[in-house]
């Protein structure tokens, strides 16, 4: 995966959202519906191209998942993007489905890739805990909790949490991939007027399922079941617990990614791509 485009190419950076309801998740799958695949259909509709130009994108979201400030990049031909270049969301708009949209199309700066450049992802995740259920309106965003959540006990478990840690017990495992991960941010707040809680993760990464576990865990200190040591006790431990419940996907949301200034571009995707152990652990 270059993080340049090929000569006679323009790599364009695409911002977007979706709701994830009615989507197997991000990316292409042969017999279902996905983000990425509906965008790849329209841009190859679009531009009345015999190809499918193929997407990389900042986060694989799994099925069910939304995503508001989602980020992608695609390499078009030049002259593919200088026909289209100035009606390209428009024609888009009126391609795609009215549950994913694309706010900007843009050449990317040298040395962008949207998975590998990226600082940092920053994923919310909402709860509601009222007697009477969430929100009509919301409920497609909010999860119900059927229990009453203490949110000072949620964010003393969730202050032993940040850092850079091997997040195995919160992961599903997948060949091949680390599951070293620096969480640079995790709180709780409650909006008094709906009653809502928001989860604030904010990682360099994630790996599967990590942000559902991590709530799962939390939701398990907020309604008294386990302490707020818990959720640390089982991080140190690097493997599954089958105590820690993956919570359903349509209360999370990929709120943003950040990137760093142009110049620093090539040179993230570069780190990004280098293999990460703890200090003190050994090689093999």
């Amino acid at each position: 995966m270059s993080d340049q485009a090929e000569p006679g190419f323009v790599r364009v950076r695409l911002d977007l959202s979706y709701d994830g309801k009615d989507f197997s998740g991000w990316a292409k799958q042969t017999s279902r519906r996905t983000v990425q695949g509906e965008i790849e259909d329209a841009l190859r509709t679009v531009t009345r191209s015999s190809v499918t130009y193929d997407l990389t994108v900042a986060g694989r979201t799994d099925a069910g998942v939304h995503a508001r400030g989602q980020v992608a990049h695609v390499d078009l031909p030049e002259a593919v993007w200088g026909e289209h270049e100035e009606k390209l969301l428009r024609r888009l708009a009126g391609r795609l489905p009215l549950d994913v949209r694309i706010w900007r199309a843009a050449p990317a700066p040298a040395g962008f890739n949207a998975r590998f450049s990226a600082l940092w992802r920053r994923y919310a995740y909402r709860v509601g805990d009222r007697p009477g259920g969430v929100d009509p309106l919301t409920r497609g965003h909010v999860l119900w909790h059927d229990r009453p959540l203490d949110l000072d006990a949620m964010n003393e478990a969730a202050a032993l949490m940040v850092g850079e840690h091997d997040f195995a017990a919160y992961c599903k495992k997948r060949e091949g991939a680390t599951t070293i991960r620096t969480l640079q941010k995790l709180s709780w707040a409650r909006d008094e007027e709906s009653g809502v809680l928001t989860a604030t993760v904010q990682a360099d990464a994630f790996c599967h399922n990590m942000v559902r576990a991590l709530i799962g865990a939390a939701l398990f200190v907020g309604d008294g079941r386990r302490p707020a040591s818990w959720p640390a006790e089982v991080l140190a431990a690097r493997v599954r617990d089958p105590g820690v419940h993956v919570v359903r996907p349509h209360g999370l949301t990929l709120e943003e990614v950040a990137y760093p200034a142009d110049d620093l571009l090539a040179a993230r995707a570069e780190e990004a791509r280098n293999v990460r152990t703890l200090p003190g652990a050994g090689c093999c």
